[in-house]
């Protein structure tokens, strides 16, 4: 399985169910806490990839919702300037294994990539009538 690094926010329950189910699969997490990593602008960028800059931010931040920071007007200068002042505005977690990064927790795109397993779907979770559409969502492993 994968060393994944994981940049996280201490308290946040949504990186915690995060980490269970990485480690449940199997992989190996070198935890770092976002908040306080030595990040600069550049190695922040490398996590997002192809995606537009409003698709960097944590909708859920404080300054989003009050819309003290709108992130459809800013430019990637001005997103990475704000996102390393308050580290609440980025999409967390961003996860490294090797030289791939990415931004945000998807579990397709996780298993796709490193292998994501669990067993419980969300159609299973639908079943139970407990599915809550959040970010916690497993992935069912392929049928062989």
């Amino acid at each position: 399985m994968a060393e994944v690094i994981f940049y996280g926010l201490a308290g946040c329950p949504a990186n915690a169910k995060q980490k269970q189910q990485l480690a449940a699969a199997g992989h190996t997490l070198v935890e770092r806490d976002l908040a306080t990593a030595d990040l600069t602008a550049a190695d922040l960028r490398a996590f997002f990839g192809e995606r537009e800059v409003d698709g960097w931010f944590n909708r859920r931040a404080a300054a989003v919702k009050s819309g003290a920071v709108k992130p459809e007007a800013l430019d990637e200068t001005a997103a990475l300037a704000a996102m390393l002042a308050d580290r609440e505005l980025i999409r967390r977690p961003l996860i490294q294994v090797g030289d791939r990064r990415e931004a945000g927790f998807d579990p397709t795109t996780l298993h796709g990539w490193i292998g994501l397993t669990s067993g419980e779907s969300c159609d299973d979770k639908h079943a139970r009538g407990q599915c809550d559409h959040g970010h916690q969502h497993f992935v069912k492993a392929p049928a062989a």
